[in-house]
């Protein structure tokens, strides 16, 4: 019997795996991460702290695409620059990393903040400006924008990615300060109704000790992805496309003003759950029932450029291919609402959705400004901001 008994045991024993064993109860201590480490790497005499960038690579930051950072790491000026001097060009280099990095791929981009008003947790901070040098992790021989891959191995664990160069140039001097810009004669907010509303946005310089943008402008140009001279109109809706673009986002309701509707973590990604409306068939004008799915909801908004078209031209009638700086724009702003959850095939929607909307303007160097921002006096204050009244600009659909 005692035998028996044994051999019982023993038999179960065989028949079952270790249980596994985990550093904490926390399971996010146990999950298995890679990492991706390299040198930054910077050729010219601008200095500052680097700021190294890391993106999901199905979502490139602007102005490809409108993707955010996952993660961010920050390498002192000490430490890259050491006691170099203000002439000096390098090359300067200092190891980075980033640790915990699931499976999938990534861009690194980074900039030298030259400015030193790099503050990554307000939008009106976390951007680069006038005199900052940009940098991105490039193919060491054809100097291309490289995809950083982070594979599993055999056991399913995602593995390290080593010797990740990430250089800076003078050729990524970044030329203007970023698009800060207000609407004129103290307006705070206009209401859109039946029919399109025009507005003049005008270039507003701020330099204070935390915020630096003392010269911005609008870097004014014709789009031609086919080099053929002609401005491109991708839409077909009879007008040429400009840049900068402009984004007229819904905010969300019964919320901070400074959250976008359906992204209310401000990770660039829809939520899971939020608002959805019916959407319209433009061509029968049949309604489309409500699918389940949040909707980004935008108006249809551009800029209307004709008075200055003749100087976004050369002397032969063709795009020029470098930007005229203007000091401000003409806004128009359709009674039109467009969900562009999917940027490939943006649908109409039947109604524009009631609410607030603001505003973004995104420049062909990837720089944007949001009205409203943190500098709203109903902001500025808690996060010990400029308070400047007309930050705090939004369009209200009643």
């Amino acid at each position: 019997m005692k035998n028996a008994l044994l051999m019982s045991v023993l038999i179960i024993s065989a028949g079952c795996e270790a249980p596994p064993v985990n550093a904490g109860s926390d399971t996010r201590q146990n999950q298995h991460r890679g990492r991706i480490e390299g040198n930054v790497v910077v050729s010219s005499s601008t200095k500052g702290k680097v700021v190294v960038l890391l993106f999901d690579a199905a979502r490139p930051p602007p102005p490809v695409g409108t993707g955010r950072p996952l993660n961010f790491t920050v390498i002192s000026r000490e430490t890259i620059f050491g006691s170099a001097t203000a002439a000096d060009v390098g090359p300067f280099t200092a190891p980075f990393t980033f640790s915990l990095v699931p499976a999938g791929s990534y861009l690194i981009r980074g900039f030298v903040d030259a400015n030193d008003d790099f503050i990554p947790w307000y939008s009106v901070t976390a951007e680069v400006n006038r005199g900052d040098l940009g940098g991105a992790a490039v193919d060491p021989l054809t100097r291309a924008n490289r995809d950083i891959t982070v594979t599993v191995d055999a056991d399913g664990n995602p593995s390290a990615v080593t010797d990740v160069p990430v250089a800076f140039s003078d050729a990524a001097l970044v030329p203007v300060d970023r698009p800060v810009f207000e609407i004129p004669a103290g307006i705070v907010s206009v209401t859109l109704t039946n029919t399109p509303i025009t507005l003049e946005v005008q270039s507003r310089a701020i330099d204070t000790a935390l915020i630096k943008q003392s010269r911005p402008g609008f870097l004014v140009r014709f789009v031609d992805d086919d080099n053929d001279g002609v401005p491109d109109d991708a839409n077909h809706d009879g007008s040429p496309e400009v840049w900068p673009r402009v984004f007229v986002r819904k905010i969300a309701s019964n919320a901070s003003v400074l959250l976008d509707e359906n992204d209310l973590d401000k990770n660039g990604i829809l939520d899971a759950t939020g608002v959805d409306y019916e959407h319209i068939n433009p061509q029968s004008g049949a309604t489309i029932a409500a699918d389940g799915q949040p909707d980004l909801v935008v108006l249809a908004a551009g800029f209307d450029v004709r008075d200055i078209a003749s100087s976004l031209l050369d002397l032969n009638g063709k795009v020029k291919t470098t930007p005229t700086v203007v000091t401000s724009l003409k806004l128009i702003v359709q009674p039109r609402a467009i969900d562009a959850s999917n940027p490939a095939s943006a649908q109409v929607l039947k109604a524009v959705p009631s609410g607030k909307y603001a505003v973004t303007i995104m420049q062909s160097t990837g720089q944007t400004w949001r009205l409203p921002n943190e500098l709203s006096p109903d902001f500025a204050e808690r996060f010990s901001l400029p308070s400047i009244q007309s930050q705090s600009f939004v369009i209200e659909v009643p």
